[in-house]
């Protein structure tokens, strides 16, 4: 299993992990060059709520969408809120936020579908995005997972609704966890710490690490033993171990410039 970023060409990239079988499932996470959005967006912002001009966001998903092999016109996102709320889309749904803030399906951090013709988009900048993907029922969920929702599992809350609605069982999902903030550069206080220690006591020492002072939370790990605890099976859980922390030239980082960027977009569309 593997992370490959690829050179889509007119200076787009796209990351992709090889666990997913690229027949029955588009699916990307977005990097930063070949956009339209002037600094400090630079250049292929995808989020229309960081204050870019809306106009350079669609021109942006326009692009990337298309590199990809979907379109901008069949994005559905939501408005993420560092909670656990989980949207079920429908094919009717393309459209819902790909233009307008505003018009997204709702306050949410996961949205699932057992439907093609809708693509499912979230926006990050150092959270990490969990892609969850079930071939028996050709069903998907696209997962935000900041600190908060990691710390309330919304990973293992999104395979239980997938359960749900779809008929899905763990042992069957293939998961990606997608580029995003690494341990090394995660500092963290005690406030969320101890909420770990709370949430993981069995796995705190994998999760939570002490060095020069300072406490180093990996999300990454915190959201595969998640997935393993509710019965993925381990290596049917690929991760691209890549921080966006470290490499600011290809990816946005919230935490490295100051809280004003762009994001990044994974996104998801079933065949």
């Amino acid at each position: 299993m593997s992370f490959v970023l690829r050179h889509m060409g007119n200076n787009l990239w796209s990351g992709q992990l090889d666990i997913f079988p690229e027949d029955r499932l588009i699916h990307g996470f977005s990097a930063r060059h070949g956009g339209v959005s002037p600094a400090p967006f630079d250049t292929l912002n995808m989020a229309l709520h960081v204050g870019d001009d809306p106009a350079h966001v669609w021109e942006n998903r326009t692009r990337y969408l298309r590199t990809i092999g979907s379109d901008a016109a069949r994005i559905c996102t939501i408005r993420q809120v560092h909670g656990t709320e989980i949207v079920r889309v429908l094919r009717r749904d393309a459209g819902r936020g790909a233009r307008d803030y505003d018009d997204a399906c709702a306050d949410a951090d996961a949205m699932i579908t057992n439907d093609s013709g809708v693509a499912l988009l979230l926006c990050y900048a150092d959270c990490v995005p969990v892609l969850l993907y079930d071939p028996v029922h050709n069903a998907a969920g696209l997962v935000h997972a900041g600190w908060k929702g990691t710390v309330q599992r919304i990973a293992a809350k999104t395979i239980a609704r997938m359960g749900e609605e779809f008929g899905t069982k763990p042992s069957d999902v293939c998961a990606g966890i997608g580029p995003s903030i690494s341990a090394d550069c995660y500092v963290v206080g005690p406030e969320v710490a101890d909420r770990f220690y709370a949430k993981f006591p069995a796995h705190a020492n994998e999760i939570l690490t002490k060095r020069d002072g300072a406490i180093h939370l990996d999300l990454w790990a915190a959201n595969r033993i998640q997935l393993v605890e509710v019965g993925l099976a381990e290596n049917n859980i690929d991760s691209a171990n890549v921080c966006t922390s470290c490499d600011r030239t290809f990816f946005y980082s919230y935490r490295a410039a100051g809280g004003r960027t762009g994001r990044l977009a994974a996104v998801m569309e079933l065949r």
